[in-house]
């Protein structure tokens, strides 16, 4: 009896340890994202172009580096990966610390965008690993102590702008003070991970077909099962075209925010963090709804609540109006999210759902990268660099095509 409560006990203390890590290590990262970075890129006097450019660069990492990753993780083990994305979350932030042009930031953006690509894919495995049989339990609650990392990022950055600068207007040297925060949280994250992980090393797992070859023939055909089944394929896009409106108001909110309405940096992060918020809150509902009574609806009608408020933005100066509007288009992305993974995992066989879903996850980041480099040109083109609202009507209406593509080519499958 005493050897079961003793085990019970390690358990919680690791798992309450990797929750640690995932909070610091996401609090971090959020706090390098938004709204620092894109007033960051502002401060060099970048046009929106460029601005939006340093926002996808880290995203773009994801895209090419997630799948190697994985596969990685199949080669030398879970738990040494993990460590060599916590450790581009401790060390990598350290660069920005010497960054005094736009060039450096967005080399320094690209290879801080190593943190997720290596980190994410596998981090699940490793709180799964030390969670027992209360598997289900410790994602969620891992799931939700992350995302509360990430939703805090964005305030606490804005907030220590506008501490730091009485004027509105950083310096270089305020966003260097910025960032030694983001390092202080990466180098905590993986300090305790170390502490946490103590003895617990997994090998890497050899034969039944866990081998580097295998691995990348399982992604070929999750990548051949999106291509050809036309309902994976819609159901991806709609993912991927929700995304691309997310990096681009991760992107040109704050830009908006600070330079067009006039807001601080702090009220600037503040309207992020209420559009993650209310993402979090509404998404377990949503997942409820959509499984009781049927995905495609809620998807489709969903797109709708994320391209109405995000066409509205620009018209509004008024920081009551743009929070609602915020929250509105938080509560449209937990639509979109809770149902179409679901929905890809409907659709697709069993034997090569792993692979589609990881496949899935290329195009949710294809998207998120390609918003802040769309709306930046449209912007820059369209908009002359300080009219967003034709540009962010042109993003909604990708949003309203997509839908409608959706509901068309799902039904006549």
């Amino acid at each position: 009896m005493q050897a079961t409560n003793d085990t019970s006990q390690g358990m919680f203390s690791a798992f309450t340890g990797l929750c640690t890590v995932g909070f610091l290590a996401r609090a971090s990262y959020g706090l390098a994202r938004t709204p620092v970075l894109a007033l960051f890129a502002a401060s060099f006097g970048v046009g929106p172009e460029a601005i939006g450019f340093a926002v996808a660069i880290s995203t773009v990492t994801g895209i090419f580096f997630k799948m190697p990753a994985g596969v990685l993780s199949d080669v030398i083990g879970r738990t040494r990966t993990l460590f060599i994305g916590l450790g581009v979350f401790a060390i990598v932030p350290f660069a920005y610390l010497f960054v005094n042009s736009f060039e450096a930031l967005v080399i320094v953006r690209f290879l801080h965008g190593f943190a997720t690509a290596v980190y994410g894919p596998v981090v699940m495995a490793v709180v799964i690993g030390v969670a027992g049989s209360r598997k289900a339990e410790m994602l969620s609650w891992f799931s939700s102590v992350t995302i509360i990392g990430n939703l805090i990022g964005a305030p606490l950055g804005g907030f220590l702008l506008t501490w730091l600068s009485a004027d509105n207007s950083p310096s270089l040297f305020d966003f260097h003070i910025v960032y030694s925060v983001v390092a202080a949280l990466g180098m905590s994250s993986l300090m305790i991970a170390l502490w946490v992980m103590r003895g617990k090393w997994d090998e890497p797992r050899s034969g039944n077909g866990r081998t580097v070859r295998s691995v990348m023939e399982q992604f070929r055909n999750g990548v051949k099962e999106i291509l050809f089944d036309r309902r994976v394929l819609l159901t991806s896009n709609m993912e991927g075209v929700q995304n691309l409106s997310v990096g681009a108001l991760e992107a040109f909110l704050p830009i908006y925010s600070v330079f067009v309405c006039g807001f601080s940096a702090f009220e600037a992060g503040l309207l992020w963090g209420v559009q993650i918020a209310v993402t979090v809150v509404s998404k377990p509902v949503m997942g409820r709804i959509s499984d009781k009574y049927g995905r495609s609806k809620l998807l489709f009608w969903g797109m709708f609540v994320c391209a109405i408020p995000f066409a509205l933005i620009p018209w509004f100066r008024d920081l009551n109006i743009l929070l609602l509007l915020s929250a509105f288009f938080g509560l449209g992305e937990a639509v979109v999210t809770s149902s179409a993974a679901a929905l890809v995992s409907d659709f697709c066989r069993e034997d090569n759902l792993g692979s589609a879903m990881g496949t899935f996850g290329t195009i949710f980041d294809v998207g998120h990268a390609s918003g802040p480099l769309l709306a930046g040109f449209l912007i820059g083109v369209i908009g002359t660099g300080t009219d967003y609202r034709i540009p962010f009507a042109i993003v909604a209406s990708l949003l309203v095509v997509a839908a409608f593509a959706f509901r068309s080519g799902v039904k006549s499958c």
